[in-house]
């Protein structure tokens, strides 16, 4: 028997490589991105700071990736942050997820990648 795992957990390769924009209203909902998290991009977008340049790395993202992470405002992520599907969570491949693995010498996933055996203990 499999049970289910989040490979995301592990990798954060998404968080440090991608710009993270989004209307600057999912800033101001409660529910939303903290608005000190971000900075304007342009008079209708914000990006989730540390996300732009040629280093990126969101300020929300905690832990070290391809090791161990986890989002900071992961109950308040912003929508394009939770609309980002890695690969194979769905059944399907998703070559943005790929490149920015491979953009940290991390091997894409593959299907198994979310299941773990019978018998093998899960983190914490």
């Amino acid at each position: 028997m499999m049970h289910p795992v989040n490979p995301c957990l592990q990798c954060g390769a998404c968080c440090a490589y991608y710009r993270a924009s989004l209307y600057w209203a999912e800033s101001y909902d409660p529910s939303g991105v903290p608005p000190d998290l971000t900075e304007k991009l342009n008079d209708f977008y914000v990006v989730m700071k540390g996300t732009q340049g040629s280093r990126p790395r969101c300020i929300a993202l905690q832990g070290q990736i391809g090791i161990a992470v986890c989002c900071g405002i992961y109950e308040r992520r912003a929508s394009v942050c939770r609309n980002f599907t890695p690969s194979w969570e769905n059944g399907l491949p998703n070559e943005r997820c790929d490149k920015a693995r491979a953009a940290w010498s991390l091997k894409p996933l593959t299907p198994d990648a979310w299941h773990l055996p019978e018998g093998f203990d899960k983190a914490a």
